[in-house]
């Protein structure tokens, strides 16, 4: 039997949403007689169903939790807020997205023991609102820095690595890659190998903004040798190898790996839906 919904929160496979749905739906009948705790495993379905693109299966899940929150406590509730506006976020629908977010990060911060949640609310804010971003995520930075609950606590990575792409997105380079530089080492202090080979492909691609683009190079050629020993590819280093050799005037060595940046991230539905004039630059590139 399934004591709370941290056992279910700790089995989430964000790369595989519909692996992590599927086993989601088969711990259903555990938590049948827990009103509670089923609403908050049916958010997280509706999560999944969400990061697969299918909105309209998101929705009618969330329809399906929002039927009984009368009688729920603040988390389901909360949780409930947090997954409609991720899934009216990722469809583009960011108005809407505000208005759940604001409203989970005001029942969350008002609840002593959901500083989690509260943390979570304010990230998502930031994401939907790009005009106010530092200012949530500064918030949210602000509480989880102060948390005496680890898992609270380690949203700082998280919250490092967006306040620096807030900042790059203002053109402020040296600040965002000091706040990248934070979050690879607070990657670091908890060991999470995945974690620590984003942050460095972070860092390294700010590196390259800068004009330090040797280094920038050799830290992604690294990174490029440790995929290859887990037997795994990254569209976003390809990118960044082909981008750094073309800023050092190697065109014929970039093109190749521009090729294969455009065959692994043209897959990836995210980007196709969000950033077509990125992949239609690597394909033009790598064509020509």
């Amino acid at each position: 039997m399934l004591a709370d919904a941290a056992q279910f929160d700790a089995l989430w496979d964000y790369q595989q949403p519909a692996a992590t749905e599927t086993l989601f739906r088969e711990l259903l009948p555990a938590v049948a007689a827990d009103a509670p705790l089923r609403a908050e495993l049916l958010t997280q379905i509706a999560r999944a169903q969400g990061l697969q693109r299918r909105f309209d299966d998101a929705h009618a899940t969330l329809d399906e939790v929002e039927r009984g929150l009368p009688d729920l406590p603040i988390r389901p509730a909360v949780r409930y807020r947090l997954e409609r506006g991720r899934v009216y976020n990722s469809s583009g629908d960011l108005q809407r997205a505000r208005a759940f977010f604001e409203e989970a990060w005001r029942l969350a911060a008002a609840e002593p023991g959901e500083s989690f949640f509260a943390v979570d609310a304010a990230h998502m804010m930031a994401i939907a609102s790009s005009e106010q971003a530092l200012a949530w995520n500064r918030r949210a930075l602000e509480i989880a820095q102060a948390s005496s609950d680890l898992r609270t606590r380690n949203w700082s990575g998280s919250l490092l690595n967006n306040m620096g792409w807030a900042y790059h997105e203002l053109g402020d380079y040296p600040v965002a890659l000091l706040h990248l530089e934070q979050a690879l080492a607070f990657r670091r202090e908890q060991g999470q190998a995945r974690e620590i080979r984003i942050a460095r492909w972070c860092v390294a691609r700010v590196r390259r903004d800068l004009g330090q683009v040797p280094a920038a190079l050799e830290e992604q050629r690294d990174l490029l040798a440790e995929y290859e020993s887990l037997g795994e590819r990254s569209g976003y280093v390809y990118e960044e190898i082909g981008e750094c050799l073309l800023a050092l005037g190697d065109r014929a060595a970039a093109l190749p790996f521009l090729g294969l940046a455009y065959e692994e991230l043209s897959a990836d539905p995210w980007l196709v839906a969000n950033e077509p004039a990125r992949l239609q630059r690597l394909r033009d590139l790598s064509s020509g």
